[in-house]
């Protein structure tokens, strides 16, 4: 399959691209037996609609995609546009509808709950809890698993590692089922500066542990999201033996999943959801104890995740839409909010090279002629 298309280091100039052959990812007979592995999902803007209107049918059928790909569903967390677009009253629809769909298909589920329902600018230690409260009271009536998501707000009235400790101590105990701790760095929200009370992260990594190791039986895990390998372990080694650490580090999750001779990282990430069937298979891999074909398979999507995920990083949402798109999951790429601009026409150019190149369009026509028409759209085809 043949493609022009432009070069930024030729002026933008077409040039002809020939597409590679898609590789065969069947659906795995169940979850990986050796990781716990979740994927955040994104959602689908209702093109007609006003505001944070969503097309439920195509959201909730992209979890179906998930499932039956043994990953589970990482819900309304920042992949879902959470703080970018997608408002409490649409976000409470989604873990509600999620929820009973994960129940239907015998899905393995988490949901964000944060403080997003207030109004910007500060708030006080109580409304926090309040907010918190409220957002748990719905995703367990959802039967998932609770994401104490970073909340803006906490960062801005928190004044240091006591008031943290403060607000989860209090939420914590209150929870009917352990929860995963959320370490979102400011490069996915740059709002989030200094969260657990400092922006060392040596001392926000002490007051974090401090925190779990006081409620270790209240804790699933933490997904730490800081694209830094080194600190994710060092953490990982410290945490209490019940406790998981999920990776959210979608530059080096090969290698953190994989683990080493101290243990290993399981995974919540946005990455998961663009690259859902090759992550499934290096799993099964995994659960085989094939380390050569777990790498062999995730290797190619190494340079895509990076190029996803590059600065500003949490424009990342609008390169997994695109993709979502290409790959025949949704019929237009549109975003809540708009942000399908985010990204400029070279790195979306980029990203559909790279998809390619790790064999992750199941349908090359389909996703050749939907980028030649975005392109014409674009002014940038021939």
């Amino acid at each position: 399959m043949r493609i022009d298309l432009p070069d930024g280091a030729a002026g933008g100039a077409l040039v002809p691209y020939t597409m590679g052959e898609p590789r065969a990812y069947p659906p795995p007979a169940g979850p990986s037996s050796s990781r716990v592995a979740y994927a955040a999902a994104h959602v689908v803007a209702d093109p007609f609609g006003d505001g944070a209107a969503l097309d439920w049918e195509t959201t909730l059928a992209f979890r179906r995609h998930l499932w039956s790909y043994g990953l589970g569903v990482a819900e309304a967390m920042d992949t879902a546009q959470r703080g970018m677009g997608l408002d409490w009253a649409a976000t409470r629809e989604l873990i509600a509808r999620s929820g009973a769909e994960a129940r239907a298909c015998g899905g393995r589920i988490a949901c964000g709950a944060g403080t997003d329902q207030l109004p910007p600018g500060p708030a006080s230690l109580e409304g926090i809890v309040a907010a918190y409260e409220e957002q748990l009271a719905v995703v367990d009536a959802a039967g998932a698993v609770p994401v104490l998501m970073a909340s803006r707000h906490l960062a801005a009235a928190a004044r240091g590692p006591d008031d943290y400790a403060e607000v989860y101590g209090r939420l914590l105990p209150q929870l009917g089922r352990p929860a995963v701790l959320h370490w979102l760095g400011p490069m996915f929200d740059p709002a989030l500066e200094g969260y657990w009370g400092s922006s060392d992260l040596d001392a926000a990594a002490d007051a974090v542990l401090a925190l779990i190791k006081a409620n270790a039986d209240r804790v699933d895990g933490v997904k730490v999201s800081l694209l830094d390998a080194d600190r994710e372990v060092a953490l990982r080694r410290r945490l209490p033996e019940s406790v998981r650490l999920y990776t959210g580090d979608d530059f080096n999750y090969p290698d953190l999943i994989e683990g080493d001779e101290a243990g290993y990282s399981d995974a919540l990430l946005g990455v998961f959801d663009p690259i859902a069937p090759a992550a499934a298979r290096a799993l099964q891999a995994l659960d085989a104890g094939d380390h050569a074909a777990y790498k062999e398979v995730f290797a190619p999507t190494v340079p895509l995740a990076r190029h996803l995920f590059e600065s500003p990083t949490f424009y990342y949402k609008t390169g997994v839409v695109f993709l979502a798109w290409l790959t025949g999951h949704q019929q237009h790429f549109r975003m809540v909010a708009g942000l399908e601009t985010a990204r400029t026409v070279p790195h979306l150019v980029r990203l559909f090279r790279l998809a390619d190149a790790a064999g992750l369009f199941p349908d090359p026509g389909l996703a050749a002629d939907r980028m030649r028409a975005w392109l014409t759209v674009q002014g940038a085809a021939g």
